[in-house]
């Protein structure tokens, strides 16, 4: 059987950019995919922890290093330019699996510029 567990996330990283007549996706700093292993394409969650809301997109890449975090076609409706965001991705692990497994958590400056990576505590805490 496979479990469905947080491989990823981006820690209150701030909307940069929202376009909607653009055909949809999250367009996040390559920076930031590269040190969480988001994948583009990758089906994400996104969390807004300024208003509430809670939605999923996939994701693309944005430029390296430019602090980007674009929401675009129905995602932009979901946030404010500066509204702070938790994008998690999650992947499928088979039981062998879930006793090595850590999800990355990268947390970001005001620029959304990576400070450092975390691995989480095992969810069952073992």
């Amino acid at each position: 059987m496979l479990k469905t567990l947080l491989q990823a996330k981006l820690h209150r990283v701030r909307v940069t950019e929202a376009d909607l007549d653009y055909e949809g996706s999250c367009g996040i700093d390559e920076a930031l995919l590269e040190a969480s292993g988001i994948v583009e394409f990758q089906h994400l969650e996104l969390y807004n922890v300024t208003n509430g809301e809670r939605f999923s997109t996939y994701a693309i890449r944005a430029p390296r290093g430019s602090g980007t975090i674009s929401l675009n076609g129905a995602a932009a409706r979901k946030a404010m330019l500066g509204d702070r965001l938790i994008i998690c991705a999650y992947s499928q692990y088979s039981q062998a699996e879930l006793a090595e497994h850590r999800p990355i958590v990268v947390l970001v400056d005001e620029h959304n510029q990576p400070r450092r990576s975390a691995l989480e505590a095992h969810p069952t805490g073992a």
